[in-house]
């Protein structure tokens, strides 16, 4: 099924992804069906708390598995019902940055960048997986903290270290799940530019969900618009275009002090064309 928008030819790893599932338990059910596929670099699935962009990326990421459909990073495979594939996580080649980070309490700042390179089979990290993990401290600039416990780190720290986790496995795609909620307003501009500088550097393509516009601006490339389980509309971050998917749209206010551009990238998330 050929679905989503190509905002532009953007040369990177292509980010295919058809999936419907459904989960319930005694008070509620719901139901995700999204398509979407994209050559863009950086990549925001916007919309409200429970429309189901985390559901998309946990089944992205392996860790929930679809009734129906595939999931496909520059034309590998992770997930394919039709085809009987579905990789393990570990296989999957995707680096996750949780929105709460998960970091272990009990485990230094180095472990937690190391965790998930060994297994019962390999207990001790190889001379390549050391360097790389000594190469993500002195990027992030974590050395001088490799031995702290998470909890005597500061809400950005706890982030870069999160961050490297995710790099420490040389993924091929990153999985940020509302990468800024918990970090106070002073931070966020500023790691928003670094993040954006880590997506650059490691030349991977980024998967962020998100319910702040401001994110998606600072960001994105490409937004796609998620409302009760379904993608409702395709908005060019770059070229202020929008393509509209369901009847339905989200409604909210527009913010002051934004540039004209910002204000018509607003309105045509908020499915409101204010041009």
């Amino acid at each position: 099924m050929q679905c989503g928008w190509r905002a532009a030819p953007w040369k990177t790893e292509m980010i295919d992804v058809d999936l419907s599932l459904s989960v319930a338990d005694r008070k509620r059910s719901f139901a995700l069906d999204v398509c979407f596929a994209t050559d863009a670099p950086f990549v925001a699935l916007y919309g409200p708390s429970g429309s189901g962009k985390t559901l998309t990326l946990q089944a992205i990421a392996g860790l929930l598995k679809p009734q129906r459909g595939h999931v496909r990073i520059d034309g590998r495979s992770l997930f394919d019902s039709s085809a009987g594939v579905d990789l393990p996580p570990p296989e999957r080649r995707v680096g996750y940055l949780f929105q709460h980070y998960a970091l272990f309490p009990h485990l230094s700042v180095r472990e937690n960048i190391a965790f998930g390179l060994t297994s019962w089979r390999q207990r001790r990290l190889s001379e390549h997986q050391r360097q790389h993990i000594d190469s993500l401290l002195d990027r992030f600039d974590l050395r001088a903290m490799a031995d702290s416990r998470p909890d005597t780190l500061s809400g950005g720290q706890q982030q870069r270290v999160a961050l490297a986790r995710a790099l420490a496995c040389e993924p091929q795609m990153l999985l940020l799940d509302e990468p800024f909620a918990s970090l106070n307003a002073m931070l966020r501009d500023s790691l928003r530019a670094e993040l954006a500088e880590v997506r650059r550097q490691w030349g991977i393509p980024a998967l962020m969900i998100t319910h702040d516009l401001d994110d998606v601006l600072a960001l994105a490339d490409v937004a796609f618009v998620y409302e009760t389980g379904r993608i409702v509309r395709q908005v060019g971050m770059r070229d202020a275009s929008s393509r509209e998917l369901a009847p339905r749209a989200l409604i909210g206010a527009d913010r002051p002090g934004a540039t004209p551009l910002q204000q018509r990238l607003k309105g045509l998330l908020l499915g409101v064309d204010n041009s």
